[in-house]
């Protein structure tokens, strides 16, 4: 997209949004992507690269799907996997920016993504939904009952055994965060194994835990997502007939049947609605609603802060 058709279509979204009573967010991994939480290249090898030499991963994903010989070391992975993504700071304050757009505006995020960067950037929990679960939470992998743990004081407590050091990151992180090593003498004091005494396991059965991640039918929706799920539903039954702006936001097509298509769908329903679709490579919408939506095929934050400015 030119600089030129993307500054109209950011003057475009400007006017669906101030037009719009309500504004329904649908955020996917392209937004989080945007604010420099990357899954692969530079910043993968900063803090995985003893996994990437001993196993040949080239993403995180991959590793998080790898057999490991010994929970000790699964856990070993997952707690860098969740330190780096949930409880460590973004290289760039993308969602803040968001935050501070919808500030006066009534509003919902519907979201794919399990990094809990909205509530890290201080938006209201009570208006997230969290479809797909939490980096930050732990369940049974059996499960044999449907309850979440936090596990922010376990996962830090793996990431000092395995030798991370403590530090301020550059990104606003604040002092207490882990860091990746700096060097390969650094690399030299970090081991790919946790002690087995902090390898989580179920209160109840005893069963090792598991991420609370819908990648199965073992997936445990609590009673903290059911009333999320609706609070959404409430939010979606308001949006009939409104004037509403649907804002989706690095949706791609891996669970489109979550944000892309209600959205879409209800855009068709509703003649005061407005899509608005902003994704680098995927920004579309369905000749049905052609009319009424603005996509923009450009970098999230950048768009962002020029609908800040605007």
């Amino acid at each position: 997209m030119s600089e030129a058709a993307q500054s109209a279509g950011v003057e475009r979204l400007a006017e669906a949004f101030d037009a719009a009573d309500l504004v329904l967010v649908g955020a996917g991994a392209g937004l989080s992507t945007s604010a420099g939480l990357a899954y692969s290249g530079e910043r993968f090898e900063r803090w995985f690269a003893d996994f990437a030499r001993a196993y040949s991963f080239r993403d995180m994903y991959s590793g998080g799907f790898f057999p490991y010989a010994t929970l000790e070391e699964h856990w070993a992975y997952w707690s860098r996997y969740i330190w780096c993504n949930r409880y460590g700071a973004p290289p760039r304050d993308t969602y803040g920016v968001l935050r501070e757009l919808l500030v006066g505006k009534d509003h919902f995020v519907l979201t794919t993504n399990v990094d809990h960067q909205f509530q890290r950037a201080g938006f209201d929990k009570r208006r997230l939904f969290y479809t797909q679960g939490d980096y930050g939470l732990w369940q049974c992998s059996r499960p044999c009952h449907a309850e979440t743990y936090d596990n922010e004081e376990t996962v830090r407590a793996m990431m000092a055994a395995q030798g991370f050091a403590l530090g301020k990151t550059e990104t606003g992180g604040g002092e207490g965060a882990f860091l990746p090593p700096c060097d390969a003498d650094a690399w030299e004091h970090i081991t790919r194994r946790v002690p087995t005494e902090l390898v989580p396991r179920c209160p109840r059965c005893g069963a090792p835990m598991s991420m609370n991640l819908r990648a199965d039918d073992t997936f445990v929706e609590d009673a903290g997502w059911h009333a999320a799920a609706a609070r959404y539903h409430a939010f979606v039954e308001r949006c009939r007939g409104a004037r509403v702006l649907f804002l989706e936001l690095g949706v791609g097509g891996n669970t489109p049947v979550i944000v892309k298509y209600p959205f879409w769908r209800m855009t068709s329903e509703n003649a005061q609605a407005t899509y608005a679709c902003v994704n680098k490579g995927e920004a579309f919408a369905p000749s049905i609603i052609a009319d009424r939506s603005v996509c923009l095929d450009a970098d999230i934050d950048e768009v962002l802060r020029g609908l800040a400015r605007a």
